[in-house]
């Protein structure tokens, strides 16, 4: 029985004609006809890990992130703690890179982890593994994880994101490669990133960049040592 059969059901007859020519205005639905497709039940929250071991982080991570941070409510930044890998930066230099690259994020963080990704996400309450796919050698592989993870968690889905065209090419190990053979990486990854490369890659420029922030450039020790020389001469 429709709704207006239902309720015109209990009115009597004075009551029908007051309803049938009275000006129509909205009124509410009584409690007792509520419809189930109008009861609302509370909105899930979609938390995503980004896992991947960020060696350094490059422009298309960062893409990456931005672009995820607009699709999940939550987006962790998971950085995998190898110790079969020599790796460039160490995990806290590396947190520290995306802690920076990402403080404009509101819902974006940065953590830790060693073991397996499925058993991390599921620790943090993550229902979501974002992943990036650059060329099909990537996706052979990722695909190959993704149905591994599905096989030990199967509530755990994996996203697949392609990067922006421009970043299509790049990842650490190519932004490690030029940079060791003296290339210039300022287009390949955030400019925080790039000066801490080329401090790890030549420790002469680091050495010179903590004397410039304590103060003690060239040219203030250049001047000190002459305002030394005028008071041993007077």
């Amino acid at each position: 029985m429709y709704l207006g059969l239902a309720v015109s059901a209990q009115l009597n007859d004075s009551d029908w004609l007051t309803a049938r020519f009275s000006p129509r205005l909205p009124s509410p639905i009584p409690a007792a006809y509520n419809l189930p497709f109008l009861i609302r039940g509370p909105v899930k929250r979609i938390k995503a890990v980004y896992p991947g071991s960020f060696d350094p982080p490059t422009n298309g991570h960062l893409d990456l992130i931005e672009r995820g941070s607009k699709i999940f409510d939550e987006l962790v930044v998971a950085i995998l703690r190898n110790l079969e890998k020599d790796p460039l930066f160490s995990v806290a230099e590396r947190r520290n890179m995306l802690e920076a690259m990402t403080s404009g994020f509101d819902n974006v963080s940065v953590e830790t982890f060693d073991g397996l990704t499925v058993e991390y996400a599921i620790t943090v309450g993550a229902s979501v593994v974002l992943r990036g796919i650059r060329a099909i050698s990537d996706y052979e592989y990722e695909l190959q994880m993704a149905l591994m993870n599905r096989k030990l968690q199967p509530s755990l889905e994996t996203v697949f994101m392609m990067p922006a065209e421009q970043y299509s090419y790049l990842s650490s190990r190519l932004v490690r490669e030029v940079a060791q053979l003296g290339g210039n990486i300022d287009c390949l990854v955030p400019e925080l990133v790039a000066q801490k490369v080329r401090e790890k890659m030549d420790p002469a420029l680091k050495f010179a960049n903590v004397e410039q922030a304590e103060g003690k450039s060239p040219e203030r020790k250049a001047s000190k040592r002459k305002t030394r020389s005028r008071k041993k001469r007077s």
